[in-house]
This record gives C-alpha cells, structure tokens and sequence, in this order.
C-alpha cells in the first residue's frame, strides 16, 4: 500500500502543477505551438518516469529504435493496464496523440493532458461518433503528429496475456488514409502491477517491444484488408 499512498500524494501534486501549467502554456504556445507541444511531452514524460519508479516497475525496451523518427507513424499496442498508456507515452520520441476510450474524458488530470497532446476521446457506443473520431486521428497525422491506438477498444482480462480481443478495423483506417507506417507495440505483465490485485501495486518487470513498422504502401489489397 505504500507505493500506492505515494503514488496518489504524487498524483495530487502534479495535479496542483498542471493547473498552473495551463497558464504558462497557453502565453508559450502563442509564440510557438510547436515548443509548446515539445515541452508539454517532455514535462509530462518526467513525470511518468516518476510514475513508474515509485510503482516499483523494472523496465525492459526492445526495438524502439525501429520507431521512425522523420515523419508521423500510427503505433497500435495490446492493452491490459493503465499503465499500457503510463509506459509507452514515456518512451515516445516525439508528440503523440492518444485516442482513450470517453470514459476517460471525465477524469480531470488525465482528460487535461489528453488534449493538451492532441489526444482525442472514442466513444465506442456511437458509431457515427467513432468514425468522426478515426476522420480527426486521420487529420492530425496529415498536421505532422504521431497517433497511438488500442485496436482492441477496451483492456483485454483474459487470463492468458497473449489472448488478444479482436481489433476494431476502423483503427488501421489511420494509416491505411495516410500512407504512415504502422508500429506495432507489445508490452508484457503490464496489469500485474495494478489490475490484477487492486488496490495494491506491486513491483514488476515489465517488457515492451516494438515490431518492425509496416509500410502500407507495400501491402497488396488483400493485405491491406
């Protein structure tokens, strides 16, 4: 329970700090949304490294180095634990929008930082809503910005970790519209730190690797569907 208390003393004190954030950030990116994107992924990856230190997680990274650095790419990762979202956003090289499940537009610290990254919130009930939301991933990919996606839609609970829920194909679509490479990401354990005995977190070692991207230029038709 200690790492939990410290957690959520940390958890209230970045919320007192984002507040005041929002000011500094709003004159920033005035002069320069771009400097402001920079610095609002780099302040909250500090954090999220915090996040994971205290949680007691022993991380190992595989192939990051695959990730494209020179233009915009779709990264579609397999999801067990808030935390999938904690680790792969701390090690993302560039700014990178999250598309979360609306649920999570309710939650005041986690909701702010969404947007402030570009992140867009799926609302998995209303499928016209869930198109127009694919079509806005779609347009920030076109400005420039990395997407990352949960094809799944929701946390798979499936005993076996490597038992994936089946993937929602409207996700691909925002690679497929805009000729950006697809990275594949897999992390391991994950829900062993948290979900799998709330209310405790307990120290894990946790894997992540990044695939080869997929170029879908190189698909053929059927590959494509």
């Amino acid at each position: 329970m200690i790492r939990l208390i410290l957690i959520s003393i940390t958890l209230v004190l970045f919320f007192i700090f984002s507040c005041l954030l929002c000011l500094i950030e709003l004159i920033v990116g005035k002069i320069s949304p771009r400097a402001r994107d920079i610095s609002q992924l780099h302040i909250l990856q500090g954090y999220l490294r915090i996040l994971v230190f205290l949680s007691g997680t022993k991380l190992t990274v595989i192939g990051r180095e695959k990730i494209p650095r020179d233009q915009p790419v779709l990264y579609v990762l397999n999801h067990r634990s808030a935390f999938d979202i904690v680790i792969s956003l701390m090690l993302c090289p560039d700014v990178t929008a999250y598309v979360s499940k609306m649920e999570y537009k309710k939650v005041p610290l986690l909701s702010w930082w969404i947007v402030w990254l570009h992140g867009l919130f799926l609302d998995r009930s209303n499928v016209r809503e869930g198109v127009k939301t694919i079509m806005e991933a779609i347009e920030i990919v076109k400005s420039g910005i990395s997407v990352a996606i949960f094809p799944e839609g929701t946390r798979s609970r499936a005993e076996d970790e490597r038992q994936m829920l089946p993937f929602h194909a409207g996700s691909f679509k925002i690679a497929t519209r805009t000729g950006c490479p697809i990275v594949p990401v897999v992390l391991n354990h994950t829900s062993e730190i948290f979900e799998d005995h709330v209310p405790r977190v307990r120290a894990t070692h946790v894997t992540i690797e990044y695939a080869d991207p997929v170029d879908p230029a190189s698909l053929t038709r059927e590959e494509l569907k």
